[in-house]
Formats: structure tokens, C-alpha cells, sequence
């Protein structure tokens, strides 16, 4: 027998859920197959079969908390399946089909509920979904995210007004994920622990985005590769935090880390809850190489394929709240960080130009909230004025002046 384990999740990751199991007892799988998928508080990440054989005996279910190095199954080398045990399963369904019959009909079919993620599973309910009128891409017939929101797109869903003939229990009780477990304990650790204060400025949008206006068909067609204003903003606050370096730092017991280098994480919105991502060495790369990384871990970080060291060694975070419309927010440290920059809806608004006339600008909030035991007002502020005057001055992130 061999013993299915819960590999190393990673840094500072001891913990994880079963999610999903992706085979039953008794079936076969081969070398590198994918059996189960845990959720840790970072990312989703699947086990795969250790060799060509057959799952014997599942030891741990779906939702339970188990640690590196835990027994989650055995299986058997170069076993054969058991082929007896597959119409049995139909024979069950098949007695259970009159029973049904007498009820009304079933919103979603049962095999495609078992063969969904948490995540999907809260996605189909949250959208009133018949998940057995959604095409299946997955591996064994299994719905994915992808699956869900595209048949959201395609104006296929059914209209809601079905579901309030049966509007069902006025409360649910849905046990949180592992993430978003984490997510709330950080949170509150992040207001518990620091001295956190937020200051605010406003930013012209206008010169970025004429430069960007006039060359990014020119550096799509070189790069392969969108020109986004995030890459402007990432550029900008690294020059910030190099003249001002308490803004990098962190605290360690009695005793500041002064930290130079710039790994700057990227707040990324999934279905699961946020994750931040962290671009490494970020000063080291080119504004292409910057936008490249940002589509690459929205993707991934999306259908929870990132890996545990792209979630780790952040020194300061950026979050576009504008992609939701907010116009203004405090965003929370993500600890021990001692800075988080909060980019906001870009909004046209009447402004007093430099002769008093009044012009109409393409504005944005920004905000940047830091911990006021080892960050001064006066860094806090003055670090977020040059954000802003290298936004709209973006020559300046050439000449680094």
C-alpha cells in the first residue's frame, strides 16, 4: 500500500482543507493524476497520484482540516479497478430516480453537484444556477469557474423570477474556507497590532493617459503585451519608498528591517476572497516585464493556480478598488507591511487650472494608509505626493527625479 500525504504547502503554511476529492474508492488513477484538491489560505493546490494504481481506502472527507504530512488515503500500485463497484452506483441511482419523481423537479442534478468546488458550488447558488444545464470542461465531467461564468455570459441562465417560487430557508449556514478564515484573522490582526492611519491626496490622470494613449499600439505590437496603469503606479511608489525607506520596513520585536529591495504584492479579487500576489525585484523590471506579471497572476489567481512562494515576501501592497468603482477607501495593511496604497475610480471632475481657469480632469483618489509606529505623518504624506507628482508628471519615472 501506498499512503496519500499532504505535501509541503509552503512558507509559514501548516494547515489546510480538504476540498474536493477528484476520485472515489475503488477507482484507478495514473502516475501525476490529480486525486484530491486542498484549500490553504492562500491558494487551492491538488495532490497527484505518487503512481499508477487504484484508491483504496480515502481516509480524510471533504471540508476537514489536515496538516503537512497527514494521511489523506491509500492506494494501491498497478492495482486494477474495480469495475463491480461502478454498476452498483448506477443501480443506486436508479432506485433513488422514482423518489425523486414524486417531488418536484430537482434545480440541479446530484453527480454535477459532486463533481463541484466549494467555491463553484457557492457560485451556482449565489446565481440561482441549474448547475446540470452547464456545460462540463473539467477533468471527469467537472464544473469549473470558468464553466460557471461563461455560461453566465452567454445569456443562457435562466431567469430568477423561477426561484422565488421556492425561495427555501431564509438563512444558510456555510462553513468559511480556509482563506477566508485567514483573510478575516489578518484583517483584524492588521488593526489590532499596528498603529494604522490613512492619508489621502488626488491624482491628474490626464498626462499618464495621453502617454499611454499615444504608445500603446506601439508597445502592445513590441511587447505582446497591454500598457495598463498599473505599471505606472508600481514604478512610482518604488521611487517613493526608496526616499522614503520606513515605508518598506517592518517591525520585528524591538527592532526595524530595513528592507532594499522592492517586492511589491498586487491585490487580486477571485472568487474564493483576495489574494495578493507579489511581483519580486520589482524596481528590476521593465514596465513590459511589470504588465506581463499582472495579467499572468490575475489569471492564475483566478483558477487557483499560483504557487505558495508567488504569494509570500511582499514588502508593500497595491489595490485598485477603481476596477469596482470605488471613488474612496482606507485600505488595511497586509501585516507585517508597514504600507498599502489604495488607487480609486477614475472620475471627471471640474478642477483650477494653473491660471485659474477651470478645466475639466480625468481625477483619481488615492490613499495610503500606514503604520504610524515607524512611518512619521510627514513620510506618510510626502511619499504619497510623489506618487502623484510621478503620475502626472511621468517623465519623471525615466529620469528617476
Amino acid at each position: 500500500m501506498t499512503q496519500i500525504v499532504v505535501p509541503t504547502l509552503g512558507e509559514s503554511v501548516a494547515e489546510a482543507t480538504v476540498a474536493q476529492w477528484l476520485k472515489k474508492e475503488g477507482e484507478a488513477v495514473k502516475a501525476d493524476e490529480p486525486i484530491v484538491e486542498l484549500e490553504t489560505d492562500k491558494v487551492t493546490l491538488e495532490v497527484n497520484a505518487p503512481s499508477d494504481g487504484v484508491i483504496v481506502k480515502i481516509s480524510v472527507g471533504e471540508g476537514d482540516s489536515v496538516g503537512v504530512g497527514a494521511v489523506l488515503g491509500e492506494m494501491e500500485e498497478g492495482a486494477v479497478a474495480n469495475d463491480t463497484a461502478k454498476p452498483a452506483k448506477k443501480e443506486e441511482k436508479a432506485a433513488a430516480a422514482p423518489k425523486q419523481e414524486k417531488k418536484e423537479a430537482p434545480k440541479a442534478a446530484p453527480s454535477a453537484d459532486a463533481k463541484t468546488s466549494p467555491a463553484v458550488r457557492k457560485l451556482i447558488n449565489d446565481n440561482n444556477l441549474d448547475a446540470s444545464q452547464i456545460p462540463a470542461s473539467g477533468k471527469d465531467g467537472r464544473l469549473t469557474k470558468q464553466d460557471v461564468e461563461d455560461f453566465m455570459k452567454s445569456g443562457k441562465a435562466p431567469a430568477p423570477a423561477a426561484a422565488a417560487q421556492d425561495l427555501g430557508p431564509r438563512e444558510e449556514r456555510v462553513k468559511m474556507t480556509k482563506l477566508r478564515q485567514v483573510i478575516a484573522r489578518r484583517l483584524k490582526e492588521a488593526q489590532n497590532t499596528a498603529a494604522m492611519l490613512t492619508t489621502f491626496n488626488e491624482v491628474d490622470m490626464g498626462p499618464v493617459m495621453a502617454l499611454r494613449g499615444e504608445y500603446k499600439d506601439i508597445f502592445e505590437k513590441k511587447h505582446g503585451i497591454k500598457l495598463g496603469f498599473m505599471s505606472f503606479f508600481i514604478k512610482a511608489t518604488i521611487q517613493a519608498l526608496k526616499e522614503f525607506p520606513a515605508i518598506n520596513a517592518e517591525i520585528d520585536g524591538d527592532e526595524i528591517v530595513y528592507k532594499n529591495y522592492y517586492n511589491i504584492g498586487v491585490a487580486v479579487s477571485t472568487p474564493q476572497g483576495l489574494v495578493v500576489p507579489v511581483i519580486k525585484n520589482a524596481d528590476q523590471l521593465s514596465m513590459a516585464e511589470i504588465e506581463a506579471k499582472i495579467v499572468d497572476f490575475g489569471k492564475r489567481a483566478r483558477d487557483g493556480k499560483l504557487g505558495m512562494d508567488e504569494m509570500s515576501g511582499g514588502t508593500y501592497t497595491i489595490t485598485n478598488g477603481g476596477v469596482f468603482g470605488s471613488l474612496m477607501s482606507t485600505p488595511i495593511l497586509n501585516t507585517p507591511q508597514s504600507g498599502i496604497l489604495g488607487m480609486h475610480t477614475i472620475q471627471k471632475r471640474p478642477m483650477v487650472g494653473k491660471n485659474g481657469e477651470i478645466e475639466v480632469k480625468p481625477m483619481m483618489y488615492l490613499a495610503q494608509s500606514y503604520d504610524h509606529r515607524i512611518v512619521d505623518g510627514r513620510e506618510a504624506v510626502s511619499s504619497l505626493v510623489r506618487i502623484k507628482q510621478a503620475i502626472e508628471d511621468p517623465q519623471r519615472l525615466l529620469l528617476d527625479v
